[in-house]
């Protein structure tokens, strides 16, 4: 059964809009992952992440795309890297994560409404 939270929970999530300007494999991961540099845009700024997205997208398809992320969970070590934001996405049928990315064009930064 689902848990229920109040709205005034949700509100407290900060869904924004982030560009991957960066993307490279995380050698040291105990999992197949990259390390994500994401554009925010002047108000937040460039944040670094690390996705578990190796089996469906390849660092160079990710230049540039356009994702939506966390970005006030408190910072977390994973191995060497120091993850500033978590990015969304979906699990399909095989357990493959899909990134949730808006269909149009959408101004960094610009929070979930």
């Amino acid at each position: 059964m689902m848990e229920t939270i109040s709205w005034d929970d949700f509100a407290k999530v900060e869904l924004r809009i982030g560009r991957i300007v960066e993307a490279r494999v995380f050698a040291e991961a105990r999992k197949p992952a990259y390390v994500l540099q994401i554009d925010f845009g002047e108000e937040i700024g460039i944040r670094k992440s690390s996705a578990q997205i190796t089996k469906l997208y390849s660092p160079a398809a990710l230049i540039g795309k356009l994702v939506v992320a966390v970005v006030n969970f408190p910072r977390k070590q994973i191995g060497p890297v120091m993850s500033e934001c978590l990015v969304t996405g979906f699990h399909d049928v095989n357990g493959d994560v899909l990134l949730c990315v808006p269909d149009k064009p959408v101004p960094l930064g610009a929070k979930l409404g």
